[in-house]
């Protein structure tokens, strides 16, 4: 198999790479074994040490990869340079509090001493998209890394320059001794790599069919799975919202990163006593949106990442269309080189149509009318997904009915969802289960282990 970058605005091959065979990735299992027998002998300030190291680099040379990522797969090259910048976030968050959040814990019982230890389990693999193809990867690897782990990442295969590039800045940084590699393989490989005793635990994120594969096999092998799958997140806008905020929230919670973001605001609930307005608003914003080469600074919405991922958006529009949605603006395919599709904005979504139920991960959004807000939250809950939401509106009453029914694993109030080091990340029902980021993320791939003497 040859995994090919390719450019999503022009189409051209920008270079291939050979699969690596079996032979290697048995020969890089077992590379990450070893270094894990390097890796839990370090010291939380060894290991600190080499993560601010992965943290300069990443800020050094942030231009760099930020137009590697817009090269290979569309994103804005503005907002890739944000990513960068952000892994250099977590990189620093974890060097500083990984020793306190794993740190033991004393609990008072009838024994002599009785504690609780974390400790690190060994290889863990990632299995990571295209979307965020920096910080996907480096929000796992961080804490993983820091709790001592070692880890095996096989990416996306549509961006293998990029996969290529975060095993280099971790070398470089000192974790050279095989703590990160990266695996060039397709995801039929996958299921090998689960097999292997050696490999202890796995991490996901994608898509729902992806999630519902790995973790089938994870969980035959009986190993701790973390998945981050996808979302048809709602956000909210009742009569009380400023006006002004929730239309800019709106417009950049559906539009960054192209749309292509699993928590990125997808079905817009919005009260019928303010309907009108936003509608008029949100329409007119996305009419102004630019639509051109990631690489250009001033450039809104770049390329979508493959042909398939275009094609797949444009014909959810058209079916929904079909169904009797009306269309406000924009939704199709550019008639260009590359894989553009327009901003759009669809209402009257009937129930049985793609946008009602399925995740459009584009820069689509869909509308809806409601009377009150548990007419809102119910219309919000009915989606198989369940990663985060948001809710506009300055009536405290409103904000804790949401907090309370609303069923994510986030609720963000006047703001966009959007994930920090600092707090736990992660979804419910088809959007997946376990926690990354924050003291919830790093205790995922440890043992947690009981110790005491009588």
């Amino acid at each position: 198999m040859v995994i090919k970058s390719i450019n999503p605005t022009t189409e051209e091959t920008l270079q291939t790479f050979d699969e690596h065979s079996d032979a290697y990735v048995q020969d890089s299992i077992e590379r990450s074994v070893q270094a894990f027998t390097h890796q839990k002998a370090q010291t939380f300030a060894q290991r600190a040490a080499k993560m601010n190291k992965v943290a300069d680099i990443l800020e050094k040379n942030s231009d760099e990869y930020a137009e590697l990522m817009a090269l290979e797969m569309g994103k804005p090259v503005a907002q890739a340079k944000a990513e960068a910048e952000k892994c250099a976030w977590v990189c620093r968050f974890y060097a500083e509090n990984a020793e306190k959040f794993l740190a033991d814990e004393h609990v008072q019982t009838d024994k002599k001493y009785s504690y609780v230890s974390y400790q690190p389990i060994g290889p863990v693999l990632a299995i990571m998209p295209w979307n965020f193809p920096m910080w996907q990867v480096i929000r796992f690897a961080a804490p993983a890394l820091m709790a001592g782990n070692t880890a095996l990442l096989k990416h996306a295969s549509n961006v293998p320059q990029t996969a290529l590039k975060i095993e280099e800045i971790f070398r470089e940084a000192g974790f050279d001794a095989h703590e990160f590699q990266t695996l060039l393989v397709g995801s039929d490989k996958v299921k090998a790599i689960l097999n292997d005793d050696r490999v202890r635990a796995a991490t996901l994120t994608g898509s729902e069919p992806a999630g519902r594969a790995v973790a089938s096999t994870a969980g035959k092998n009986i190993k701790k799975m973390v998945l981050e799958l996808g979302g048809s997140d709602p956000f909210i806008v009742m009569p009380s919202a400023d006006m002004g905020n929730a239309v800019e929230m709106a417009v950049k919670g559906r539009t960054q990163n192209n749309g292509q973001s699993c928590i990125a605001a997808k079905r817009f609930i919005v009260h019928a006593e303010i309907y009108d307005e936003f509608k008029k608003r949100f329409v007119e914003k996305f009419e102004n949106l630019k639509v051109g080469n990631p690489m250009e600074k001033d450039t809104d919405i770049g390329p979508l990442a493959t042909k398939q991922i275009a094609d797949e958006l444009a014909e959810q529009v058209k079916e929904t269309v079909e169904k009797g949605a009306k269309l406000l603006v924009g939704g199709k395919r550019l008639k260009q080189k590359g894989y553009f599709v327009s901003p759009g904005i669809m209402e009257e979504i009937p129930e049985d149509a793609p946008a009602y139920s399925e995740e459009l991960f584009g820069p689509v959004a869909s509308l809806f009318r409601i009377l009150s807000l548990e007419e809102a939250v119910i219309l919000a809950n009915s989606t198989r997904f369940g990663l985060g939401s948001a809710i506009f509106t300055q009536d405290d009453g409103e904000k804790a009915y949401a907090i309370k029914h609303l069923d994510a694993g986030s609720t963000f109030i006047n703001t966009i969802v959007a994930s920090d080091p600092r707090l736990p990340f992660g979804g419910v029902k088809a959007s997946g289960y376990g926690r990354e980021l924050g003291s919830d993320g790093i205790r995922e791939f440890v043992n947690i282990k009981t110790v005491a003497e009588g």
